[in-house]
């Protein structure tokens, strides 16, 4: 019997005005996934992570949570499947505290007390490295702090509501602007969160980073030109044949992939 996906992308196109960004992709993410979503800039590797989060919706095709056709966007109604989104530039409330920031969800839609918000956020913030500083602002914090106060965001999760704790998590260039130290930190984090702590034991994650590609993922799926060009596991891009993602690895200007404008 073949496992059925957690998440499934069945024929998903998207433009934007006249530029198609994807064209009738499938995509599979499983229990237990570490995947790769790769290729060069602008072949729509973070839209597809935002339509799977169910916050930008397809032109055309079906996405299904847990064999469920998805209705409209994840503000039309509840799922099954709980899904957390760590965005490429942190996306923190400049105005607002760590605690704040973390906590955010729970302060506007829980009834828990402000007591207990902070001891969660506390308790998420240890989990990625950042005890004790829930009182400060993000603009006190390095880029690679900020990037894992928003992993401590998309993990909370309300105890009086387990239903809704994220099962799987999506990462969106989350090693981009790092140095090499604060990259391996964050890399080293993501699989912690799935091996370690618990937290939820699937994500999909795009990237453009070799090292974050060989030290988070363990199946890609290589985009280009709006289709999935080339899926595989991780230690395949060393051996195959593809052109395209040999190119991609190796970073060559001579191959299939050109540059716009070239």
């Amino acid at each position: 019997m073949t496992e059925q996906p957690l998440i499934e992308l069945k024929g998903v196109s998207k433009s934007f005005g006249s530029n198609k960004i994807l064209d009738q992709v499938d995509l599979n993410i499983y229990q237990g996934d570490a995947l790769g979503i790769i290729g060069p800039s602008g072949t729509g590797k973070s839209t597809i992570l935002r339509i799977i989060a169910g916050l930008t919706p397809p032109d055309e095709g079906e996405i299904f949570i847990q064999g469920v056709r998805r209705q409209g966007l994840i503000e039309d109604g509840a799922e099954a499947l709980g899904i957390g989104m760590v965005f490429q530039k942190a996306a923190l409330f400049d105005s607002l505290t760590v605690d704040e920031n973390v906590g955010f969800l729970l302060y506007q839609h829980s009834n828990l007390s402000k007591k207990r918000i902070r001891e969660l956020v506390e308790e998420k913030l240890n989990m990625v490295g950042l005890p004790g500083i829930g009182n400060k602002f993000p603009a006190e914090l390095s880029g690679g702090m900020q990037k894992r106060v928003s992993f401590a965001r998309a993990i909370m999760s309300n105890p009086d509501k387990p239903e809704e704790s994220p099962e799987i998590l999506l990462y969106d260039e989350p090693t981009a602007g790092l140095d090499p130290i604060a990259s391996t930190v964050i890399e080293d984090l993501i699989r912690q969160l799935q091996f370690v702590d618990g937290i939820c034991s699937s994500y999909a994650i795009v990237t453009h980073q070799h090292s974050t590609i060989r030290r988070t993922a363990d199946r890609l799926v290589f985009l280009y030109q709006g289709k999935v060009q080339w899926e595989g596991k991780v230690g395949e891009v060393d051996t195959t044949d593809d052109p395209s993602i040999r190119q991609f690895m190796s970073g060559s200007l001579d191959g299939p992939i050109k540059l716009a404008g070239t």
